[in-house]
């Protein structure tokens, strides 16, 4: 992809600059007891499995993404969850054609950690380190050594559940459309569509905005034409499942970039109504008693209904799981930091860097835990609902791919935490992720223009 451009550019400085207006009024009262359980080994995550119950659903998210204590402790989770309640799959805030290569490789035969690296380096669009880290390579080469000691039919999956990789998602197509000469001359009109714009969102997107191209009329006909070659919405098989949600994400990508420069809420959710869409669809293919972990960004993950977020009219997917499937089988489980380092790049598309996260700002919920005791702890919603200092709006730290620490009263979200999340695992001072890549290539990122 190209660099980004000027136009982007301005739609990330008017998020930024709305970010700092409305993040940074909250109370500075820190005469607050808050009831916690510590959180120092795999063995203190029981009473949160006790509390996630029979959920359907168990989101997972991090106040960052460049955190190793986020990952790690997601990664303890998730595996307990597999091992102890069944659970089948992750999906994570990542491409669906890379991620799926993941889970072909978690799900074949005995892999080592320095394949798992290997396979990990195709993350190669910034911010790399999302998923191209050590982190994921231990987690996905346990998950393939797992995998051995089930059946076929009881394999955990590796899915990711994001609306990028529209060029991508099509070139996969392509082999399961084959010999369907229709099928391939719609695909092929959609190659044909986007191809002056050189497989770049931001180049799609600076046209839609200034002239009158568009190519949503052949990414439709592709998600509908393919839904009808593989029998409509519930595929038989996991090859026409997939080639569905390839033309799924092209056509929700393409609304995507279509909409990013026009409205900031509505890029926005329909970013997230995909992810909630394949969600669905995931637990629909695998069957009613199937059971899925969600890893994305706090901002995705807790109730949008619950922050500011509702003001502007965005949505997420934590609040849309709840409202499709019951909060009774959605658990919804924050992170977050008092201090320490994070991977992150202070402008676009730049350099990986570690960056130090000062101590958070005074009267934040981070601020509050972090009087409560200094450790790590883990809390839970329904044993502090009833404490009325908690029900107000929090500043709720959000870290984004793009960090300035002398802007950190612009990185934190108003939250009625007790409502946005069924528990929150805090983290005092944690450590920078590993990634496994040191240099990024020059175009534009997954989670632009919003970071997160």
């Amino acid at each position: 992809m190209k660099s980004v451009g000027k136009l982007i550019l301005l739609v990330s400085l008017f998020s930024l600059l709305l970010s700092n207006c409305r993040k940074d009024n909250f109370p500075q009262s820190s005469n607050v007891n808050i009831r916690s359980h510590p959180l120092q080994t795999s063995s203190d995550l029981d009473l949160l499995l006790q509390q996630i119950g029979n959920a359907r659903i168990v989101m997972l998210g991090e106040a960052s993404h460049g955190t190793h204590e986020f990952y790690e402790w997601r990664a303890a989770i998730t595996k307990r969850l597999m091992q102890e309640k069944g659970f089948d799959m992750m999906a994570v805030e990542g491409e669906w054609a890379d991620s799926y290569r993941v889970n072909q490789f978690v799900k074949g035969g005995p892999k080592d950690s320095l394949q798992a690296v290997s396979l990990l380096r195709q993350y190669d669009r910034w911010p790399t380190w999302m998923w191209g880290n050590q982190e994921i390579a231990s987690l996905i080469t346990w998950m393939n050594n797992y995998n051995q000691t089930q059946g076929a039919a009881n394999k955990v999956g590796f899915y990711g559940m994001d609306v990028y990789c529209l060029w991508e998602s099509v070139s996969e197509l392509m082999p399961f459309i084959q010999g369907n000469d229709s099928l391939m001359r719609i695909a092929n009109d959609v190659a044909q569509c986007f191809r002056p714009f050189n497989a770049s969102g931001e180049d799609y997107a600076r046209a839609v905005l200034n002239s009158s191209v568009t190519c949503k009329t052949q990414t439709n006909r592709l998600w509908t034409s393919v839904l009808a070659y593989t029998g409509g919405t519930t595929a038989k098989t996991e090859p026409a499942f997939v080639a569905q949600q390839n033309a799924l994400v092209a056509a929700n990508a393409e609304k995507y970039y279509s909409s990013m420069v026009v409205s900031n809420a509505s890029s926005w959710n329909i970013r997230d109504e995909h992810m909630a869409q394949t969600i669905q669809r995931l637990l629909e293919f695998a069957g009613p008693d199937s059971k899925i972990i969600i890893w994305a960004h706090n901002t995705h993950v807790g109730d949008a209904r619950y922050t500011d977020m509702a003001t502007y009219g965005e949505v997420n997917v934590g609040q849309l799981m709840r409202e499709r499937y019951g909060q009774e089988n959605v658990y919804l489980v924050g992170f977050g930091t008092y201090t320490g380092t994070v991977i992150a790049s202070n402008e676009w598309g730049g350099p990986i860097q570690t960056l130090n996260v000062p101590a958070a700002q005074r009267g934040s919920w981070e601020y509050l835990l972090h009087q409560n005791g200094g450790n790590n702890q883990l809390i839970f919603s329904n044993e502090i609902r009833e404490d009325a200092s908690l029900s107000k709006s929090l500043g709720n730290r959000a870290i984004g791919v793009v960090y300035d620490p002398g802007n950190e009263r612009g990185n934190y979200v108003p939250t009625v935490i007790p409502n946005r999340y069924d528990a929150f695992l805090f983290i005092d001072k944690t450590i920078a992720l590993r990634p496994l890549h040191t240099t990024a290539r020059n175009e534009p990122p997954d989670t632009y223009p919003w970071g997160q």
